[in-house]
């Protein structure tokens, strides 16, 4: 698995498409389903599948559970899909959000980027276009 993250509009997609040598084969984190994480080759907007994925949540989220949550779904996917290259944003540097349903979509991003990381064979940082590596 390959992890690339950074801000917003920073080229992230772009250079993951051209080092991986992938074209087709990507999913959109605002519209995919979970399925769809098992079987594709790339994963964009990979943030905002996490969105997505806490907003579906009936019950309001306390951290001990995002940990938990977090975890499992990274070696789920992980297990699932081990050549899998996500290209997520990087939210954890900018201003803390004033909604909590907000702040605990932050921590939830933050926590699987993490646990993805500790997982993947690679992680880059993209700033720029320019692709950083990590691990």
């Amino acid at each position: 698995m390959k992890l690339i993250i950074g801000g917003a509009c920073q080229g992230k997609l772009t250079y993951a498409k051209e080092t991986y040598h992938i074209a087709d084969g990507w999913a959109d984190g605002r519209s995919c389903s979970r399925e769809d994480l098992g079987s594709c080759r790339g994963v964009h907007h990979f943030h905002e599948y996490i969105r997505r994925m806490a907003s579906s949540e009936e019950q309001s989220l306390e951290l001990d559970e995002i940990e938990k949550q977090a975890g499992a779904f990274a070696c789920t996917l992980a297990q699932e899909n081990p050549e899998l290259v996500i290209v997520s944003d990087e939210l954890g540097c900018g201003i803390v959000p004033v909604e909590k349903t907000d702040r605990l979509w932050r921590e939830l991003t933050g926590r699987i980027c993490t646990c993805l990381a500790a997982q993947a064979d690679e992680v880059v940082r993209v700033v720029c276009g320019i692709g950083v590596k990590i691990k």
